[in-house]
Parts: C-alpha cells; sequence; structure tokens
C-alpha cells in the first residue's frame, strides 16, 4: 500500500474517531441508556407494556434528578419522572434495574436505575397514593410525592425550566411506609439498606 493511501487511510479513521467521541461523552453525560423489558413494567405514573425503551437524563447542569423514559426510536417521550440519589457499593459493568416485589398478577413496579459502571444510581419517586399501594403490598418504604404532581410525569418535557418539570423539581420527597403512614425520606432509604433492599 502507498504511503499516501495509508495516510488518507489513517486520516479518515482519525475523523470517524473523532465524530464518535461526543456521542459516547453525550451518552455517558445523559445516561442515555436502551433497555428492552420482556413483561409489562410499572413506573411512576404509568405501566409501560413489554418492549424496547430509553431511558435518560433530562439535561440539567444543576440538577441530574429527572429521569425521562422514551420510545424505542426516541420520537416519543413517555414519562419524565422524578427520581433521588440511590448509592450501591459495587457498580456493575451494565445496566443495573431494581424492582420492588409484587404479586404475580401485577407489573413490576421498576424501584432504581443504576448506568453502567456507576455506583450512584436513580430511585424512582412514586406518586403518594400509588407508593402507599406499593408500601403495603412489599412490606418496604416507597419514596413518594404529592399526588397533583402525578399529572406531570406525562407531560411533555423538553427543558429543566418547564413547569411541569420545575414543580417536581421542589416537591417535597417523604416515603409511605408498609402501615401507610409518611415517613422521613432519609429514614425510610436507610432502613432499606438495613434491611438489606440493596
Amino acid at each position: 500500500m502507498s504511503a499516501r493511501k495509508l495516510f488518507i487511510l489513517n486520516l479518515c479513521l482519525m475523523l470517524l474517531g473523532a465524530l464518535l467521541v461526543p456521542m459516547a461523552l453525550a451518552d455517558e453525560w445523559n445516561q442515555a441508556t436502551q433497555t428492552t423489558f420482556s413483561a409489562p413494567i410499572e413506573v411512576p405514573g404509568r405501566v409501560l407494556p413489554a418492549g424496547t425503551y430509553w431511558f435518560k437524563l433530562l439535561n440539567d447542569d444543576s440538577d441530574r434528578n429527572i429521569v425521562q423514559i422514551w420510545n424505542a426510536d426516541r420520537t416519543h417521550l413517555l414519562a419524565t419522572i422524578l427520581t433521588v440519589p440511590d448509592y450501591r457499593l459495587q457498580p456493575k459493568g451494565r445496566t443495573v434495574m431494581k424492582f420492588e416485589e409484587r404479586p404475580s398478577d401485577q407489573p413490576e413496579a421498576l424501584q432504581a436505575w443504576f448506568y453502567p459502571g456507576d455506583n450512584y444510581g436513580h430511585e424512582f419517586v412514586y406518586p403518594e397514593t400509588r407508593a402507599r399501594e406499593l408500601a403495603h403490598r412489599i412490606g418496604q418504604p416507597v419514596l413518594s410525592m404529592r399526588n397533583e404532581l402525578a399529572s406531570n410525569i406525562t407531560k411533555p418535557a423538553n427543558s429543566p425550566k418547564d413547569a411541569s418539570v420545575v414543580a417536581m423539581k421542589q416537591a417535597h420527597v417523604t416515603a409511605m411506609n408498609p402501615n401507610g403512614q409518611e415517613t422521613n425520606m432519609a429514614k425510610a432509604v436507610q432502613n432499606k439498606k438495613e434491611g438489606g433492599g440493596q
């Protein structure tokens, strides 16, 4: 192979690499993750049928606690969800989805999502009424926000400044215990970890 052809080939490979690096960084920044579920799952505000979805963080430099769920080709926003940080001791090299226990006749409820390689994840906050039902069903506290904020989950949200997103970011997050009573979020999270919920 001539030196000129080799030079052109190397130049093309470098340009291709330069184009792919920003895309990889964008996926790390917003944690865009494609995942496929073989059965329906419950997320705050809705049940997703079996299928392929994209989970990603809403682009916001100051707040990394809003997760969006998109359809398989990222053309339709299905949910914008408030989360709180979750932590695991050992990061995994793959996406980890934690589910709440449930009776066999109901879809599993998504509790948390961890991006590959991260030990910090996103624990989902459910509307109060549903959090109370889930907590009773699984015998563990479930994070909750006021029921009035539930409609914001399915509203279109393109920016962290959208009214629906601002309302969720300002929400007072608590937890519902298995007895149906509101409890302090930090205490509930600590009790779950001590009880083996991690």
